[in-house]
């Protein structure tokens, strides 16, 4: 067995929930991290953001909640299968972890449209690739692109036994063709076709707007007291 060494963050304001205090456990930048490590570290609750692998541990608030997807008990909604077929034109690349400039400007293009990001504030695009790539995942840069141009990525990291949907981000002027939406799907469909058990979503958060639609991926696992089932 091994032992990974952790410690303890700052306390912090939640990005999520307002008025909370937020306090994260991280393992040790020390430590050598490869895919089979963090694959059971994922199934622990476990992060990454970056290189960075994180839990959250705050003091007072235990919202957020690990959660994945069973893949092989999955079952498509009416409003999923219409989007599947929506998109069955949509063109399908995977990519290795590497900067794209295309890719950079449909960032910063979501970020200024869906979360207000001001522009007094860019983010570079060291930060940016820092921020989504990792020197020890195994990770994927997934284009959809509609009609040949540019419509999402998808960044996915590649576990033993499953997906791990690390951030989406996509055009708006795509938004009737559900793309968020649609890269889950694939991810779902895609981990079935290399016999992989899971899609993990990041954190489910009930009280938190942003967190909501993982509540559409039925039925959805989280783990609650270190045991994971359906929430």
């Amino acid at each position: 067995m091994i032992s990974v060494p952790l410690w303890l963050s700052n306390l912090h304001e939640c990005s999520y929930l307002d008025d909370k205090i937020a306090q994260s456990v991280v393992v040790s930048e020390a430590f050598v991290l490869d895919t089979l490590i963090y694959s059971r570290l994922i199934e622990q609750g476990f992060r990454r953001s970056g290189d960075q692998v994180y839990a959250p541990h705050c003091p007072s608030c235990q919202a957020c909640v690990p959660s994945r997807i069973a893949v092989a008990d999955f079952q498509a909604d009416r409003k999923q299968k219409r989007c599947w077929q929506r998109n069955q034109d949509t063109q399908v690349t995977i990519k290795p972890a590497k900067f794209e400039a295309e890719h950079f400007q449909l960032y910063q293009r979501y970020q200024a449209e869906r979360h207000d990001r001001a522009d007094n504030q860019p983010i570079s695009e060291q930060e940016y690739i820092e921020f989504l790539s990792s020197h020890w995942c195994n990770t994927w840069f997934v284009e959809f692109r509609i009609n040949h141009k540019l419509a999402a990525v998808a960044i996915v990291d590649v576990l033993d036994n499953a997906l791990s949907a690390v951030y989406t981000f996509f055009d708006p002027i795509f938004a009737q063709h559900s793309p968020g939406v649609f890269a889950v799907l694939w991810q779902i469909e895609y981990a079935k076709s290399l016999n992989l058990e899971y899609v993990y979503l990041g954190f489910w958060i009930k009280d938190c707007r942003k967190m909501l639609y993982k509540n559409q991926y039925q039925p959805l696992q989280g783990l609650i007291n270190q045991q994971w089932q359906t929430v």
